[in-house]
C-alpha cells in the first residue's frame, strides 16, 4: 500500500484547522457546537476521502479534548458525521448530497450515539435528559459548518480548481 505524503500534510492541516477552530464555538442546551469541525469533515470527504476523514475528526476530537477545548461528545459527532459524508461523496461526488450526509451522520446518528457517552462517561443520569437531547445542539452545529463548506466547495467547483486539487493529491 502506498501512502500519498500529500493526502496525510492535508489532512494534519485540517486537523489543526479543526482543533483551533474549535475556539470558535458556543453552547447550544448541554453540547458545545464548534462548526470548523463540520465544514473540516466535508472537506476531508471532497479532497481525502473517509478513512481521512474520520481520522482527521478522531485526532482532532481527542486534541480538542486534551487542550480543554472540548467534551467527549466530540468524538461520536465529529466521526460518524466525517464517515458519512465522506462514503456519499466517495460513491455520488455529489455535494448537497455530500453536505446532507454531514448532517445526518453528525446531528442524527452522532447526537443519538452521544447520549450513551454521556450517561456511561460524562455522569449523566439517564433518566435526566431524554435520549435525543443531543441531536438539536448537534445539527444547529453541523448546520452551521456544512454551509460554510458548501460555500467554499462551490466556488472551487465553479472557478475549476476543485478538480485541478484533487488531481495534485492524487499524483
Amino acid at each position: 500500500m502506498k501512502t500519498n505524503s500529500k493526502k496525510l500534510a492535508l489532512a494534519g492541516v485540517l486537523c489543526a484547522v479543526a482543533v483551533v477552530g474549535s475556539m470558535l464555538q458556543f453552547p447550544v442546551f448541554g453540547s458545545q457546537c464548534a462548526p470548523v469541525q463540520h465544514m473540516v469533515n466535508v472537506i476531508c470527504a471532497v479532497f481525502l476521502g473517509p478513512g481521512y476523514g474520520v481520522a482527521v475528526a478522531f485526532l482532532a476530537s481527542l486534541l480538542r479534548n486534551i487542550f480543554g477545548l472540548g467534551s467527549l461528545l466530540a468524538f461520536p459527532g465529529s466521526m460518524c458525521g466525517a464517515l458519512l459524508c465522506g462514503l456519499v461523496y466517495w460513491k455520488t461526488k455529489n455535494l448537497p448530497a455530500t453536505l446532507v450526509g454531514e448532517v445526518f451522520g453528525t446531528g442524527i446518528i452522532g447526537g443519538l450515539l452521544s447520549y450513551p457517552v454521556a450517561v456511561a462517561f460524562m455522569g449523566v443520569v439517564a433518566g435526566s435528559i431524554a435520549f435525543y437531547a443531543y441531536v438539536v445542539p448537534f445539527l444547529v452545529s453541523t448546520v452551521g459548518g456544512s454551509i460554510l463548506a458548501g460555500i467554499l466547495v462551490f466556488t472551487l467547483q465553479r472557478s475549476g480548481a476543485l478538480k485541478s486539487m484533487q488531481a495534485a493529491l492524487e499524483h
